[in-house]
């Protein structure tokens, strides 16, 4: 019986041997499409690591935000287009019970003129640098306690060039107005190519359009002892015409809206669909001009694969096999009994039980003479 199983093993082993040998014949055709199915796989890594990202950087403002929820003007879709709103909702967020901390934030375009000249559009984000709510963060050059002071701002490295600034203490103006940069940050990336310019809330009231009694975000910090999405419920009765979010909501939002409604992470996706169909129909050409090739040999296989599941039932034995195959729920050897049937479906022997079977296999012309046996 030990020997029956390594056969069988050996033979079901021989189908990845046979597989990889038949892929590596034609190395000319294994090179091709080794080839399509490699730009295939980089073409979706791309594709997909591209939307990741950007989708990340849509809403990095929200997720760095120590924020449980977010209080904006009714119908706001992302965190860089908002409707400003009076400043006295501020004070109605903190009366309300459960509400530990909230602050205001602006967020708004302006206009920055470079040094030699040109302008860039930039995103001003107006916050209270004494208030853990929201900071700019990876700093590397600065100090974030200097945001204090007026006309003061912070940009990402990333941007010196294009905003013009070289150096720390640089003068330069936004929207009419003085602005000295007193610090660095990197690794904050605007979705818009607006690059992000940090300064205090009221600096910001100068740089933007929003007027001195508005603003464009409340960040609520919930208390520790009270439930986020009661404390939520309480805020969306108490202030009216606005939406309230919790972070992960506002930042699924804003996601949502820059990848899917404006168009920009569709066009990554259907390229990554792309890259995947290009690799489909390289390996289906390829197993498809294989096969034909080697019809008579797939034929052979077959037929050797036919046997292996044979010899496997008669290893398994025929209690386990008719259970395999649901032709019986149970077996005793004690009361099976065989029926004959005919190609015109007629059965021999009444149709009840066999009483005898003859075998007749011409083994006395192969065995020196011995006759043939009945059963």
């Amino acid at each position: 019986m030990t020997g029956v199983v390594s056969a069988i093993a050996q033979i079901s082993g021989m189908d990845s041997v046979l597989a990889v040998r038949n892929l590596v014949h034609d190395r000319v055709r294994l090179v091709i499409t080794l080839v399509g199915v490699v730009f295939a796989v980089v073409l979706i890594s791309i594709q997909i690591g591209l939307f990741l990202g950007f989708a990340s950087t849509t809403s990095s403002l929200i997720d760095h935000s120590r924020a449980d929820l977010w209080i904006m003007a009714a119908g706001t879709r992302n965190v860089d287009q908002s409707v400003a709103f009076s400043e006295r909702k501020l004070y109605q967020a903190l009366a309300v019970p459960g509400v530990r901390d909230a602050t205001r934030l602006n967020v708004d375009f302006a206009d920055f003129q470079r040094p030699d000249g040109g302008a860039e559009s930039v995103l001003v984000v107006g916050l209270n640098p004494d208030n853990d709510l929201l900071r700019p963060w990876d700093i590397v050059e600065g100090d974030l306690r200097d945001l204090r002071y007026p006309d003061t701002i912070m940009i990402d490295e990333l941007y010196r060039n294009k905003l013009g600034v070289t150096h720390l203490g640089q003068t330069v103006e936004i929207s009419g107005h003085r602005a000295q940069v007193v610090g660095f940050t990197r690794g904050i990336r605007s979705f818009t190519q607006s690059p992000y310019v940090f300064t205090s809330t009221r600096s910001a009231l100068d740089y933007s359009r929003v007027g001195t009694d508005q603003t464009k975000y409340v960040l609520v910090k919930a208390d520790p002892s009270a439930d986020v999405r009661t404390v939520q419920a309480a805020l969306a009765d108490s202030i009216a015409d606005v939406d309230v979010r919790t972070t992960g909501e506002f930042s699924r939002m804003t996601q949502f809206y820059w990848m899917f409604t404006t168009g920009a992470g569709l066009a990554l996706l259907v390229a990554a669909f792309m890259g995947l169909a290009v690799g489909i129909v390289v390996v289906s050409q390829t197993l498809y001009a294989t096969t034909v090739a080697h019809l008579a040999e797939f034929g052979t296989l077959r037929a050797m694969a036919s046997l292996v599941s044979n010899v496997a039932d008669f290893v398994k034995g025929t209690y386990r096999t008719l259970l395999k195959k649901n032709a019986s729920k149970d077996y005793w050897t004690q009361k099976s009994y065989i029926r004959l049937q005919n190609p015109d479906m007629r059965k021999f022997g009444g149709g009840n039980r066999v009483k005898k079977i003859y075998l007749s296999y011409n083994w006395d012309s192969m065995n020196y003479g011995e006759a043939s046996y009945a059963y």
